[in-house]
């Protein structure tokens, strides 16, 4: 009974580990808005276009031997920790994540689609 006290006294749950939380009266809410401002602010895309779906219809990758490498670390993991409340984007950053290891910008310009279309969907949780 203490410890039920204790939690009331905190007050309302509104971010857990960089989730947010919305207390609803059917349930409750869990989204990252907040981290996916921070994501198109990190990679300079405020006032990116917005796109309907995070990949493309016709998106064929591939390891892309051929393609110009970019810096890894540039973008390794970034959109990974938002699949925890994002499973719309599920598919397209599990393909991106498959050739995190030897990045090209064919691969990078894949990621920066899945940015768009959260440019677009940023209210979008669970």
């Amino acid at each position: 009974m203490q410890g039920e006290f204790e939690m009331s006294m905190m007050g309302e749950l509104t971010y857990f580990l960089g989730l947010q939380v919305k207390q609803l009266k059917h349930g409750t809410f869990l989204y990252q808005s907040k981290y996916c401002f921070d994501l198109l602010k990190k990679f300079k895309m405020e006032d990116c276009k917005e796109v309907a779906t995070p990949i493309a219809t016709n998106c064929l990758m591939d390891a892309d031997e051929a393609g110009q490498p970019v810096d890894s670390t540039k973008y390794r993991g970034s959109l990974l920790y938002l699949i925890a409340s994002r499973p719309d984007i599920q598919f397209g950053v599990g393909l991106c994540a498959r050739f995190q290891a030897n990045p090209k910008e064919s691969h990078f310009k894949a990621e920066k689609r899945i940015l768009n279309y959260l440019k677009g969907t940023t209210n979008v949780g669970l």
